[in-house]
């Protein structure tokens, strides 16, 4: 199981949220993808939906809060209690024996994170 997780800001577009994946992608050496992943409150987000309609991929709501992530930023750990929401929100869909693959990579605007994690097995999350 290989996992991108998202983090956005409300007015991220589908091209934000592409270019971070694009990205994250490129960094695995193209690697396929099973699920996108973020925190409930976005994972209904119109960009997000466009862009998981578009790559034919589920997308996971995880809840982020208490993640360890290797991306630490102090705004992120004040708001959602995890260093990362991309990298938490990867290795929380992707769950147990999680490890990261590609730490947390920006769209050139700086609208949207990717990150992506993997195991053999889908864990926590809920699928949406």
């Amino acid at each position: 199981m290989r996992v991108a997780g998202l983090g956005f800001r409300a007015a991220a577009t589908q091209a934000d949220l592409a270019q971070a994946v694009q990205a994250a992608l490129a960094a695995t050496g193209g690697a396929r993808l099973d699920a996108l992943a973020t925190i409930p409150r976005k994972a209904s987000a119109p960009a997000l939906r466009a862009l998981a309609a578009a790559m034919g991929l589920p997308v996971h709501a995880v809840e982020v809060a208490g993640q360890d992530t290797p991306t630490r930023s102090a705004r992120l750990l004040a708001g959602f209690a995890t260093g990362s929401v991309a990298e938490a929100a990867a290795l929380a869909a992707v769950g147990l024996g999680a490890r990261l693959i590609v730490p947390r990579v920006m769209a050139a605007n700086g609208m949207a994170t990717a990150a992506i994690a993997e195991t053999s097995s889908l864990g926590k999350g809920t699928a949406q």
